[in-house]
């Protein structure tokens, strides 16, 4: 799913705009400027905000027209945007603060995809840095709690969204997203992947790095293993010594 389109890239910020895990994200950064990391940054929207802050930020995205609008955002300028997947990015570059936000961590392809993407964290995070991200807690039923339809505004037009055809199939949830505008109808076919906490530790532990803490949702709260709708994941560095 990587909004190819440029229609679907401007509903984005529509469908996903600014929310609690935007804020939570936001202030991880704190006030002292710092070298960001935003793997999978879709439209920007996190990364303007963080450069707006004083941050200096990169933004990476596999989706052309997901880079267009964000490279249009108020502080596109002061960003460096890179056309590239999680798995294939590579910089000189060290990051204070490395994220996957929006669930694209979810967006990994399978296990092997998750643990090239840590690798590609472990090396590009700077001594005392940490990597933050999210991946929905596979307890929860979501097939039950996905679907219906959504009416969306882009360029002064209204634009229904529905998902349909949402199926479980082992650790992932297939689903087809539905767009109608005037008399265009678009489809994006999704898949997501749902790896329980034990596996993500696992992965980030093979990968070398450490689980700190895992939290239940935006708030902060612990994660409850059959309640907690998120698991927010905050690991860092193998302390040196």
């Amino acid at each position: 799913m990587h909004y190819e389109s440029p229609v679907l890239a401007r509903l984005y910020d529509q469908d996903s705009g600014w929310s609690a895990d935007r804020d939570f994200y936001l202030e991880r950064a704190g006030n002292t400027p710092k070298r960001i990391l935003d793997l999978g940054c879709g439209t920007g929207l996190l990364c303007d905000a963080y450069a707006a802050r004083g941050h200096s930020v990169t933004g990476v995205d596999p989706a052309a027209a997901m880079l267009a609008v964000a490279r249009n955002k108020p502080n596109g300028a002061q960003i460096e945007w890179v056309q590239a997947t999680a798995e294939q990015f590579c910089s000189e570059k060290r990051f204070d603060l490395i994220i996957m936000t929006g669930h694209a961590f979810q967006a990994l392809a399978d296990e092997a995809a998750v643990q090239q993407t840590l690798a590609v964290i472990r090396t590009h995070l700077a001594p005392g840095g940490e990597v933050v991200f999210e991946s929905r807690n596979p307890a929860i039923d979501w097939v039950a709690r996905w679907g219906g339809e959504t009416v969306l505004q882009v360029d002064g037009q209204s634009v229904t969204e529905a998902h349909r055809n949402i199926r479980l199939d082992g650790a992932y949830i297939h689903f087809d997203t539905h767009y109608t505008l005037a008399d265009t109808a678009m489809v994006s076919y999704n898949t997501l992947l749902f790896l329980t906490r034990e596996a993500i530790a696992g992965q980030l532990a093979q990968a070398g790095l450490v689980l700190n803490t895992v939290m239940g949702d935006w708030d902060g709260t612990a994660f409850d293993a059959l309640l907690s709708p998120e698991m927010v994941f905050v690991a860092n560095l193998p302390s040196q010594g």
